[in-house]
């Protein structure tokens, strides 16, 4: 599916299981219970290998260091709105990042309006920017539905939203993207 493979599952032997605080264990359970889940969101998400390791570690991380070590009430909710907020994070940062060199190097060449018009690359990355400038409802539906693979009516329990609002989010938020990728198309 991808074109690098990502490990995403850590294999814990019984010691190591032991020499996890036992107030913790229950991140080791969820990083076993979700984590092909989370890789394949941050994949669609990030397409970098590189991103997808920093996003992955960034969620355990921050569950690790949860006030007051304190397990949180909805876990696959947690952790699918703290991986986009993540890979958001990591995309405009990049995005930034992207600005910032080609102010530098504005003597460069650019490529050919037909050679981007085939480049998938650039398509993706395009759709990926579009998608962090979407308002927040909608970009987390996109992220949950589209790139997570999450139904509708778990969209909704996620986001605290009825399934048809979820619905209706989406319809709206593909509506917004087609006008800006259009619109990046004329120029």
């Amino acid at each position: 599916m991808f074109g690098k493979a990502v490990s995403y599952d850590l294999i814990w032997d019984s010691a190591a299981c032991q020499a996890v605080d036992e107030s913790q264990r229950w991140i080791v359970v969820a990083m076993q219970k979700y984590g092909h889940e989370l890789v394949t969101m941050l994949w669609r998400i990030l397409g970098n290998e590189q991103d997808v390791c920093d996003a992955y570690q960034t969620i355990f991380l921050r569950l690790a260091h949860l006030e007051d070590s304190r397990k949180p009430r909805w876990i696959k909710a947690y952790l699918f709105r703290t991986a986009s907020n993540a890979a958001i994070t990591m995309l405009r940062e990049r995005l930034v990042e992207k600005k910032t060199l080609s102010s530098m190097t504005q003597a460069a060449e650019e490529p050919q309006v037909s050679e981007r018009d085939f480049d998938t690359r650039h398509l993706a990355e395009s759709l990926r920017q579009h998608v962090a400038q979407l308002p927040e409802h909608l970009r987390n539906v996109i992220m949950l539905r589209d790139l997570g693979e999450l139904s509708y009516p778990e969209v909704a329990r996620i986001l605290g939203v009825s399934a048809g609002t979820a619905r209706v989010y989406r319809c709206k938020a593909v509506q917004l993207l087609a006008t800006w990728m259009n619109t990046e198309d004329d120029q």
